[in-house]
């Protein structure tokens, strides 16, 4: 038997705490059910009453990988005819993230209380998305759960490979830009301030380069802490505004206008916007809560207000297109292929289409970014070795020279 801890809701509304002991997760939850209690969180109580994951909550993220495996074997077992409940107690023996496994514990008890399976998804925002929920909706209303599962996990798993593309072409440029700036700082705080010394006491007359590495290291030296300071309060504070409304339209829109990354930025939310309403559309969803519903996850606030203001006129009757063809921010193919899928009704068709032209244009930006990433890193790193050789190695050889 395993001791754990759990809280719970009773049916008045009021939280209760405490420990219970059962053979598995499964039976504790079982259990907590039996007694009327909405079990909101459970887990093995940590020996000697300390429990680790409380202070490591956010080690327990469930990442787009486990749902994609998560939904792949729940229709495989509803497929084979398990009622969802045993397919879940399945599932919970082979799933190790915390996170999912609390979640799965507590949709049993809400389908076992009378709730769909869309129902009790529902609960979980943070871990299945509106897309998620709408696709299982329309999957139990048209008897193809299994299928809506599967296709959601295909999607999902393109999803995945798309943003793993986009870490993969940028990891090593960042660990060269990273790695520059650490040297560069270890340069000026230890090496340069010794090099430096020798060429004041020289009391002579001093290249530009120089004046300006002098000047650089002093104040990196006398006022190092204040530029971390600085520094470390200005990532924080612009995290704050991007994540307010108005610092979120901002820098949403700063994105889209950088130089070669704005294409990048716009050719993955085309992409979001294409195979999301595709799967929505085919999966049975209307459009306009399929539009609503791809607003929320395209990632973009400049793109969700349009993606809005077109489930808006929708509604009174129009198409989508006619938003579409007075907003710059959508590309004209786009344009262009929703008003002939909504003409000869294959919109779903010509969404799947075109997320697959946008897979391949990501595909295309990101190899030209790394190439092109590759030679200006080399010649940042020329540049800054002239510069060190122009504002120092040169004056103390020149000086030399003259003694």
């Amino acid at each position: 038997m395993t001791a754990f801890s759990y809280r719970a809701k009773d049916k008045s509304g009021e939280i209760k705490s405490g420990t219970i002991d059962a053979a598995s997760v499964v039976k504790a939850a079982e259990a907590l059910h039996g007694a009327g209690l909405t079990v909101l969180d459970l887990a093995p109580e940590a020996k000697g009453g300390f429990n680790i994951d409380q202070y490591l909550s956010f080690l327990n993220h469930v990442s787009k990988k486990e749902i994609v495996i998560f939904s792949r074997q729940l229709a495989t077992l509803i497929n084979a005819k398990v009622p969802i409940i045993q397919a879940f107690e399945i599932l919970l023996s082979q799933i190790t993230n915390r996170a999912l496994k609390n979640a799965i514990a507590e949709m049993m008890n809400d389908i076992e209380g009378g709730k769909s399976l869309s129902e009790a998804v529902a609960v979980f925002p943070h871990i299945f998305s509106d897309l998620y929920v709408n696709l299982v909706k329309s999957g139990e209303l048209s008897g193809t759960l299994d299928q809506s599962l599967v296709y959601l996990a295909n999607q999902q798993e393109k999803d995945y490979e798309l943003t793993s593309k986009i870490r993969g072409a940028m990891t090593y440029p960042i660990f060269i830009v990273s790695a520059i700036l650490i040297v560069g700082a270890l340069m000026f705080v230890f090496v340069l301030p010794q090099m430096i010394g020798v060429l004041k006491e020289a009391d002579v007359e001093l290249p530009v380069t120089t004046k300006i590495l002098i000047f650089v290291t002093d104040v990196l030296q006398n006022y190092w802490g204040l530029i971390f300071a600085l520094t470390i309060g200005l990532g924080v504070g612009s995290q704050f505004y991007i994540r307010s409304s108005g610092g979120r339209i901002v820098w949403d829109h700063i994105k889209l206008k950088l130089p070669v990354f704005g294409k990048l930025f716009r050719n993955i939310y085309m992409n979001r916007f294409a195979r999301n309403l595709s799967t929505l559309v085919e999966g049975g969803i209307p459009i306009v809560q399929a539009l609503k519903t791809v607003a929320e996850i395209v990632g973009n606030m400049v793109y969700k207000q349009i993606i809005l203001e077109a489930a808006s006129e929708v509604e009174t009757g129009k198409s989508i297109a006619t938003v579409f063809v007075a907003r710059p921010e959508i590309p004209a193919i786009v344009t262009q292929m929703v008003r002939v899928g909504e003409q000869t009704g294959t919109l779903h068709e010509i969404l799947g289409k075109l997320a697959d032209f946008y897979d391949k244009e990501v595909a295309n930006t990101l190899g030209t970014l790394t190439t092109l990433l590759e030679p200006i890193i080399m010649m940042l790193l020329g540049l800054a070795v002239a510069v060190m050789v122009a504002g120092i190695l040169l004056p103390i050889y020149n000086l030399a020279s003259v003694q």
